[in-house]
């Protein structure tokens, strides 16, 4: 199968999105099938061979975050370039309800779409004003994807419509079997009821508030008080003298900011810690690290967040503690500390829970989506082919005709219907739309994953 996946953030910063468009292609291509990506990136930014850059990002607040977009007339001319060189079975647009590459690609391909939709955000007053110029677009897409529950909640609340829960994707075998690093462990004889130590993990953009580093710091005095040994390993990009001001004199000595890594070391500290906290107060709609914590063996301590939750089974992969409350958080930490069987334990449920979401799992998922809209618009195309004559006429009965698909499976294909000839031709009558909406993110390059540095 020829497949067009459409990253609408810049390739070359760290994001969630990005990562899951990353490692999905490559999945794909493992599988044997052609895949190319459509991404903006600088001139300078190295990308693997399947990636086609679309150019320079700008950016854009965005969900509590800044995201790196790609917009207007030349990206447009890109866009439509890349789709006529791509002659694809299925186009895979990411976020298409951002003003961004996905979008723009939406308006412009007359083949079967399919969008996946990243973002949890239920009071998005952008999204609700934007509605009635992206909603032409978004009803030519043939099968909707949310990477969660939460994600899902937020397009039928937003844009209608509806979609399949299908999770990101993590692959297990690489976190589980990733080694240690023994200047990140915790000595012989400080871990368990009677040690003095322990080693907790926090990975997230260290500027970006709703990641919860500052609920973190401010629980860890409290945690080196009753534990003088334990060490705070702070992995992602951001101004760490700052946040290091927060933080007193005498616990300063147990924080190390260990700027942005690698995906190996990324999973080499995963695999290292006693504790991985996810201290984030607001604005996710997975929880990926959690996953890749889980993977790699790692004991998760997590806000009680809707879609933490639901990554931790409730709690039972996982323990949580209130939402932005530091004490909380370091009465959970220091009982964990002291606890290796409740970690073991939470270690031993969260291998059960992981399993679902490696990407043997969800790619197969995924291409099923891929299939069942081919053979969807191949079906309708023959129907229409017999009964109307003229190619204007059968190309518009065909985006048409998709709306009577909206319950095969549960996909939310397609959508009323109604725009099938504004979307044909959304190669020039769009770009004006565009050009108003301009005004308004294993390679190192979304608002949210270096799933590393998120």
């Amino acid at each position: 199968m020829r497949i067009g996946i459409v990253c609408p953030y810049a390739w070359d910063v760290p994001g969630g999105v990005q990562f899951h468009v990353r490692d999905l292609a490559a999945h794909l291509i493992g599988l044997g099938h052609e895949v190319s990506v459509l991404a903006p990136a600088d001139d300078d930014t190295p990308v693997p061979p399947y990636v086609v850059s679309a150019g320079r990002a700008v950016p854009v607040p965005y969900n509590g975050s800044v995201a790196r977009l790609n917009f207007g007339f030349l990206s447009a001319a890109r866009v439509r370039r890349w789709l006529h060189e791509g002659a694809f079975d299925v186009v895979h647009l990411h976020e298409p309800g951002t003003p961004s590459l996905s979008l723009l690609a939406c308006w412009a391909a007359t083949v079967p779409m399919v969008a996946t939709f990243h973002t949890a955000n239920p009071r998005s007053r952008a999204m609700t004003a934007a509605y009635p110029i992206l909603q032409p677009a978004l009803e030519k897409i043939n099968a909707r994807i949310a990477v969660s529950e939460y994600a899902r909640r937020t397009l039928v609340e937003h844009l209608g419509g509806d979609a399949v829960v299908i999770p990101n994707g993590v692959d297990v075998a690489y976190f589980a079997d990733a080694l240690s690093r023994p200047d990140w462990t915790t000595p012989d004889g400080d871990d368990g009821p009677d040690g003095k130590g322990g080693t907790i993990g926090f990975i997230g953009r260290i500027d970006e508030p709703r990641k919860g580093l500052p609920v973190l710091l401010e629980a860890f005095p409290a945690i080196v008080a009753a534990r003088p040994a334990t060490r705070l390993l702070v992995a992602g990009r951001g101004d760490t003298e700052e946040a290091a001001e927060a933080l007193p004199d005498e616990v300063r000595d147990n924080v190390t900011f260990l700027g942005m890594i690698s995906d190996e070391e990324k999973a080499q500290l995963l695999r290292s810690v006693d504790i991985y906290c996810a201290p984030n107060t607001g604005g996710e709609s997975f929880g990926i690290i959690l996953v890749e914590a889980m993977s790699a063996g790692a004991p998760v301590l997590a806000t009680d967040l809707d879609a933490f939750s639901l990554v931790l089974e409730g709690g039972s992969a996982g323990q949580m503690f209130p939402n932005s409350d530091a004490a909380a958080l370091a009465q959970a930490a220091l009982g964990l500390l002291a606890d290796p069987a409740r970690r073991d334990a939470l270690r031993d449920e969260a291998t059960r829970c992981v399993r679902k979401y490696d990407w043997s799992v969800v790619a197969a998922d995924i291409l099923s989506v891929y299939e069942m809209v081919t053979e969807s618009t191949a079906q309708v195309s023959t129907r229409t082919s017999q009964t109307r004559t003229g190619a204007a006429r059968s190309g518009t009965a065909r985006f048409s005709a998709l709306g009577n698909f909206g319950s095969l499976g549960g996909f939310g294909l397609g959508g009323s219907g109604s725009n099938s000839g504004s979307g044909s031709g959304g190669g020039s009558g769009s770009s004006g739309d565009g050009d108003r909406a301009s005004g308004g993110r294993r390679d190192e390059p979304q608002p949210d994953s270096d799933r590393s540095q998120r």
